[in-house]
């Protein structure tokens, strides 16, 4: 692409490029991949990371610090998309889950499940 090509818009089909890609990754030696060495380590190593990355967004919300924010939350979405790879649990699944909550609200839906 010429650099002086406007630069696509980003949005959340990312999340499903990013998910392709860790997915792709499974087989790739640990020594060369993060994700193949998390994966390997599965479910106990991306769900530590996972929480370890929840964590850090908490602490910089708190902190009102706006950059640090949205890089720990990068962090954090790319770690619940490795689970989700674990998991053997597709992003379609999750927007269908999200997809079928639309329709009531918030209070509702968490009062269904107790």
């Amino acid at each position: 692409m010429p650099s002086d090509a406007p630069m696509p818009m980003p949005n959340a089909d990312i999340l499903e490029q990013l998910y392709r890609k860790i997915e792709a990754r499974k087989s790739a030696p640990v020594s060369e991949s993060y994700s193949a060495a998390l994966l390997a380590g599965a479910p106990e190593k991306p769900v530590r990371k996972l929480a370890e990355e929840t964590t850090e967004v908490v602490i910089e919300a708190l902190k009102s610090d706006k950059e640090a924010l949205t890089r720990e939350s990068a962090d954090l979405l790319y770690h619940l998309l490795v689970v989700w790879v674990a998991a053997g649990l597709t992003p379609d699944e999750v927007w269908q889950e999200l997809t079928a909550r639309q329709h009531q609200s918030g209070l509702a839906e968490k009062a269904g499940r107790e």
